[in-house]
């Protein structure tokens, strides 16, 4: 983590500040309770951070299209900017931890992050 870390710190994210970013970024506008279930964080957690992206400017909360009693939240054009600004980077890093552990290994490795993230 200490290389991601270090990338968010000149960025003035947190990781779950920028694991929203990149939820939202691969799935699009996303309803609370499935951002928090893709994120990774517990909803009352999610709700402040949410709150205060909100307030950079990063993600907007909205309508719902089909239901008015109901919201969605989603990346605005600067929380965009910032995926965009740290896409290279990101690769890089996810790069360099496929080479230390090796294809067949990182791939388990996605795997398990992903059975742990559905336990959920």
């Amino acid at each position: 983590m200490s290389p991601i870390r270090q990338m968010l710190s000149e960025s003035g994210l947190t990781e779950q500040q920028w694991r929203v970013l990149r939820v939202l970024n691969e799935h699009g506008a996303l309803e609370p309770s499935q951002l928090s279930k893709h994120a990774a964080l517990l909803l009352p957690s999610q709700t402040r951070i949410v709150q205060s992206m909100a307030q950079k400017g990063f993600v907007v909360r909205r309508e719902h299209p089909n239901d008015r009693r109901r919201t969605v939240i989603e990346i605005t054009d600067m929380g965009q900017a910032i995926i965009n600004d740290n896409a290279a980077k990101a690769a890089e890093i996810a790069a360099q931890i496929r080479d230390k552990l090796g294809p067949r290994r990182f791939e388990t490795l996605l795997d398990i992050l992903d059975d742990l993230r559905d336990l959920e």
